[in-house]
């Protein structure tokens, strides 16, 4: 028996509360009663807080005197009685003069994991959802040497809050890479850096909101996160009609509202690109309700059978406000973007991403403005269309093959194709529950349909498949696994 079990005239210990409160101390602070003595102090409190804290010492369980567990532990009484003071004024432990310290009844044990959140497909053969780029293209060594000079040459003061805007230096870069690029008005004071265009869809939504607007038009079928979004900063959607040119203008103007979200440059998930008389109908239509198009850059840098469309902010950037990111180009992990917005919405806009956050990590602005800045950024577009454009190819080729008679809509353009599949393969509902049994993973076009939800029945066949992630022998492996999981 130790002396722990044992009450001061050496007769054991008695009481339910007792008899079992030494052991489980003594064998829990063993560890950290070994390490070196300058953090032996802090190791002791450190366990013991965590043995209350993770409930293998519950609370009512009374602890062995400092004498006891100092030798017990073999280390000084001084440090056993610093814990516990410690531990007490936390709310820890409890006690009294004379009565002994006790586990405190404050705390409440927890499950000590962290669950991954982050969209996966798991179990998977193969997996045909869009959104995804291939984060193996991501540029390692070029982006570690960008880091390692960032961390040398930036000055002290730019490691404090920086302008909600961003960095100087990187609006400057990203003023002539988009004006560049995607011919773009970019003035670098109305740049505003992001992380993201979640986060630039919900600060124009504020922007919006303060103007007393409570509706903001999207495109139908298109990206489902906008509803949330935008609902976020109580500003409602209104669902409206695409044809093979754009946006349809006239229930956009019968539906009363005064911005519209558009994907002009390669619209998701349909793959259209707006023609010059959309867009000038687009734009007429904002000047003549003086309000505004909010211009989602989606895929804007990945044209295959010929050079980019400009964006439609560079025809009237007073009417419309323009946002992209690195999230296809580099990876989505970055949580890095832009947003050029319009005189009217710029100091609402500024103020809402002060208070939100206060503005985007200075380290990392600093080390993209360098990364564009001596070319990478373009190099690695380069490396990106080269790979994207071999992939789609691969996917066209693959439904030729295995699915004949199928279509893909759209233009080349993208990290996604609408295929159309012949109505034998349908209907829809059958298809998707087949290759889903097979181990592919894909999503219908009526998954992005926003007026009548997505549910409804259909006899052929839309889907919409994603392939930037994949190598062109896995497109081709999960192209025909779905083909013989549908097979007749």
């Amino acid at each position: 028996m130790t002396p722990s079990e044992t009450n001061r005239d050496g007769t054991p210990a008695s009481g339910p509360e007792q008899g079992h409160a030494a052991s489980p101390a003594w064998e829990l602070l063993l560890p950290a009663a070994s390490a070196p003595a300058r953090t032996r102090g802090r190791s002791l409190q450190a366990a013991l807080r965590e043995a209350v804290r993770s409930g293998r010492l519950a609370p009512g369980t009374r602890l062995p005197s400092s004498r006891d567990l100092a030798a017990d532990l073999g280390v000084s009484r001084g440090l056993i009685t610093e814990a516990y003071e410690q531990l007490t004024a936390e709310g820890y432990l409890r006690s009294g003069r004379g009565a002994g310290t006790w586990v405190g009844g404050a705390v409440r044990a927890a499950p000590a994991r962290a669950r991954d959140l982050a969209p996966h497909s798991p179990g998977t053969q193969a997996d045909f959802v869009p959104g995804t780029p291939d984060l193996s293209l991501f540029p390692r060594t070029a982006w570690a040497a960008a880091h390692r000079a960032v961390l040398a040459d930036l000055p002290h003061r730019d490691l404090g809050y920086p302008d909600p805007r961003g960095l100087p230096q990187l609006r400057t870069a990203l003023a002539e890479l988009l004006a560049r690029r995607r011919g773009v008005v970019a003035d670098p004071e109305r740049i505003v850096v992001v992380s993201g265009v979640a986060q630039a869809t919900t600060l124009l939504g504020f922007a919006l909101h303060a103007r007393g607007l409570r509706t903001v038009g999207v495109e139908d079928p298109g990206s489902p996160q906008h509803n949330a979004l935008y609902a976020s900063a109580g500003v409602t959607t209104v669902p409206l009609p695409l044809d093979e040119d754009g946006l349809v203008v006239g229930p956009l103007r019968e539906s009363g509202v005064r911005a519209v979200v558009t994907t002009p440059s390669h619209q998701f998930p349909t793959g259209i690109a707006y023609s010059a008389r959309r867009r000038t109908e687009l734009l007429d239509w904002a000047r003549s309700v003086d309000g505004f198009v909010l211009e989602d850059d989606y895929d804007g840098d990945f044209r295959y059978d010929r050079a980019p469309v400009g964006a439609l902010q560079g025809l009237d950037p007073e009417h419309v406000a323009y946002t992209g990111s690195v999230s296809k180009s580099l990876a989505p992990g970055l949580r890095l973007g832009w947003l050029l917005v319009p005189e009217t919405l710029a100091g609402e806009v500024v103020e809402r991403k002060r208070t939100m956050d206060l503005g985007h990590p200075t380290l990392d602005q600093a080390l993209f403005a360098r990364f564009v800045e001596r070319g990478d950024y373009d190099r690695q577009l380069r490396r990106c269309q080269r790979a994207y454009r071999e992939r789609r190819d691969a996917l066209v080729a693959a439904l030729d093959e295995h699915f004949p008679g199928s279509q893909v809509a759209g233009i080349a353009a993208g990290l996604h194709v609408i295929a159309a599949l012949p109505a034998r393969y349908g209907p829809q509902e059958r298809f998707l529950a087949r290759v889903a049994a097979a181990g592919v993973a894909v999503r219908p076009l009526t998954d992005y349909t926003h007026a009548r939800g997505g549910h409804e029945r259909s006899e052929g066949v839309l889907l919409v498949l994603g392939y930037a992630h994949q190598s062109p022998a896995r497109i081709r492996a999960g192209v025909r696994l779905m083909a013989e999981a549908t097979a007749a």
